[in-house]
């Protein structure tokens, strides 16, 4: 994403990296597992700490895999934690609108959880066609904020869900992006687009435990309870409540949650 022109809802608090560290090509990048190969060379858009840039290079090496994000932090943060050994990754930062690369480098252009944080989603797709080779591949996956579902019902996590649509209206972004990936996808320069989906569940006791232990952080520490309180969407208060209703959720025998993803392969032209 950039920088300078888009609202990171989460930003990059502690209780935000638990979640972007957790990530690997397995749990999130499936769709895009069988069109890895050795060789072949990967721009990761939008990569934070860099976990699935890494598992996405252990697959392709000798192929070059570059993983890029817009704050300098997070870059550095993967940089850091990079195996010595892994010598075809490296990190940069960089502008998903302004990609600092030649027309026709990368075998593969690989986007998750970055287009629903985006003003301009087709945008950045474009600009993401231009540096893939033809007959290359863009590979985007995004949640869907709007067909999250869990139980029991509580209406403090209604509340919550209200709120996060809220602030990304507020910052003209579409929360719900995974339903809308193949659309975008299509008003750009492809051959032929796949669009598949798939989820991430939490029901034993400690995924429970950790996905509410986050957001229960993540509602009083993280940018989003900043932007909320920002926006005048809540109050200190209520934003209590709701990181309450995290942890009784992750407690409950019957806590079910699940996060459902569109995703796309969409070969080049």
């Amino acid at each position: 994403m950039s920088e300078t022109s888009d609202t990171y809802i989460h930003g990059h608090h502690s209780s935000v990296l638990r979640s972007h560290t957790w990530r690997t090509v397995e749990n999130s990048a499936a769709h895009l597992l069988p069109h890895l190969g050795e060789g072949l060379s990967v721009l990761d858009v939008g990569c934070g700490p860099g976990t699935i840039t890494k598992d996405i290079a252990e697959r392709v090496s000798p192929g070059e895999v570059i993983g890029l994000d817009a704050v300098s932090s997070v870059v550095k943060q993967a940089a850091a934690a990079l195996d010595a050994s892994l010598t075809n990754c490296t990190f940069q930062t960089g502008d998903v609108y302004n990609l600092g690369f030649a027309d026709n480098t990368f075998d593969i252009v690989h986007a998750h959880q970055v287009l629903q944080h985006l003003t301009d989603p087709v945008r950045a797709l474009t600009e993401m066609a231009r540096v893939a080779k033809p007959g290359g591949i863009i590979a985007v996956r995004d949640a869907d904020y709007a067909g999250m579902t869990w139980a029991p019902p509580e209406p403090a996590l209604d509340r919550w869900l209200e709120i996060y649509h809220q602030i990304a209206r507020a910052n003209d972004q579409e929360p719900d992006a995974g339903r809308y990936l193949l659309g975008w996808v299509q008003q750009v320069d492809v051959a032929s687009v796949t669009a598949t989906s798939s989820t991430w569940t939490f029901a034993t006791p400690s995924m429970r435990a950790w996905w509410g232990g986050l957001w229960a952080d993540r509602v009083r520490e993280s940018s989003y309870a900043e932007q909320a309180l920002n926006h005048e969407l809540c109050t200190t208060a209520e934003l209590d409540t709701i990181a309450h209703a995290w942890l009784r959720w992750a407690e409950r025998d019957d806590g079910f949650f699940v996060v459902p993803h569109g995703e796309v392969i969409a070969v080049v032209a």
